[in-house]
């Protein structure tokens, strides 16, 4: 049934590779917020030290690293399809998304807005204060025009899209049974061969022109039409690339090709936002359509080459491997807001912002793995933090039993 439905050859290899991909994505994701902390970009909180110093070092990961989960996701989300079936799948997923997504936004993220109020617009409160202010949707914190919309799902925007994605994909699949073969077919023709690199560069590159100085990114779900082209598309992108041969070996064999591009979209990018980033100077229509192309571009290419790398490298399991891919969901969760909290904490200490940058990474990591540690033992914290339920203990192995299998990638991400 699952061979008609669209499912069957290779969905029963495990992606060791793409673990590694998802681990070191979320891992770039927290030096990228620390890094945040010190640009000249806005963010919740910011060191009286920023400057445009690391910003070409940020922009070897922000045109690509969350595309680069969203298809990944789509991958898993074709995986635990076929293992599940339809039936009883969006329940399931729902949960697993849904659950951390409204705990985050109640617990997680609001001391983030908190030492933000703080900074920007010297609160005086208390946090319990602040947090019967911001769970009752309280819009009076403004500076200017802008205000802070609580409550809010600051970094944790992308379970919210994540959800949006799987329902939609959901909806179509059930509607249109026969649509999974005839995607992955697609995706075994066309890209396979330089249309792996070729066909998703021109439609990001596209998408970038047309849609970004219309629908600039607000992470607020309405109105986000230019992420939603762009994030959407590589989602369901990845979908139809789970289970296909050819498109994969023709990634491998452009990982060069594509890491020697993207180096360079990289180096058109650092000097164009050198030049233009103060607003000195308005860029000549031309430069700012190319500046758009390179960035789309850059997009894919970055991607198909992590993933190239990982398919020739990374294919490999050990027990990091098997520690970090249960850890990563809720280091995830958690990240954000234990960089806010310290970054404030570290404050009147006057550190330099190397030391304290390396430190940053070093506290966030610790303590995210930490918090893990504790999820993990504690039965009713696993599914506020996106973990499956824990194992049931078998006392006494019984010979000739059957052995029950480990989880598999799909159910872990």
């Amino acid at each position: 049934m699952k061979e008609q439905a669209g499912f069957g050859r290779d969905m029963g290899k495990r992606r060791y590779d793409l673990d590694w991909v998802r681990i070191g994505a979320f891992m770039l994701l927290i030096v990228y917020h620390v890094g945040m902390y010190y640009v000249t970009w806005d963010w919740h909180v910011k060191s009286v030290r920023s400057s445009h110093a690391i910003e070409p070092l940020m922009m070897l990961t922000s045109p690509w690293r969350l595309s680069l989960l969203f298809l990944v996701s789509g991958v898993a989300t074709g995986y635990l399809l076929e293992r599940q079936g339809a039936r009883g799948f969006l329940g399931q997923r729902s949960f697993r998304l849904l659950v951390p997504l409204l705990f985050g936004m109640a617990v997680i993220v609001p001391p983030q807005s908190y030492l933000e109020v703080v900074e920007k617009l010297a609160y005086p409160g208390s946090y319990l204060e602040f947090w019967k202010l911001y769970i009752t949707g309280y819009h009076g914190f403004c500076r200017g025009s802008e205000c802070l919309i609580l409550p809010t799902w600051n970094h944790l925007w992308f379970v919210a899209y994540l959800w949006v994605y799987t329902l939609l994909l959901y909806i179509g699949i059930r509607a249109l049974p026969g649509s999974i073969p005839r995607l992955r077919a697609f995706a075994e023709r066309r890209l396979s061969g330089l249309g792996v690199l070729l066909w998703p560069l021109l439609y990001l590159a596209v998408v970038r022109v047309a849609l970004v100085g219309l629908f600039p990114a607000n992470h607020a779900l309405l109105g986000d039409w230019y992420n939603h082209a762009s994030y959407g598309l590589v989602f369901l992108l990845g979908f139809a690339l789970a289970g296909t041969r050819a498109p994969w070996a023709a990634i491998e064999r452009a990982r060069w090709s594509a890491l020697g591009l993207a180096v360079l979209g990289w180096a058109l990018l650092c000097a164009y936002f050198g030049i233009y980033s103060d607003d000195v100077a308005a860029p000549p229509q031309i430069l700012k359509l190319i500046q758009r192309v390179v960035y789309g571009a850059e997009q894919w290419l970055a991607i198909v080459a992590a993933l190239g790398f990982a398919r020739r490298h990374f294919c490999y399991d050990n027990a990091a491997r098997r520690y970090l891919t249960t850890a990563i969901f809720p280091v995830y969760i958690l990240h954000q807001t234990v960089i806010v909290v310290i970054a404030h904490a570290l404050k009147p200490a006057g550190l330099a912002p190397i030391p304290e940058g390396v430190l940053l990474v070093f506290v966030t990591v610790s303590a995210c793995l930490l918090g893990y540690e504790a999820i993990r033992r504690v039965r009713a914290l696993r599914p506020l933090f996106g973990l499956a339920p824990a194992p049931t203990a078998t006392p006494v192995a019984i010979r000739g039993a059957k052995a029950i299998a480990p989880p598999t990638w799909q159910d872990i991400n």
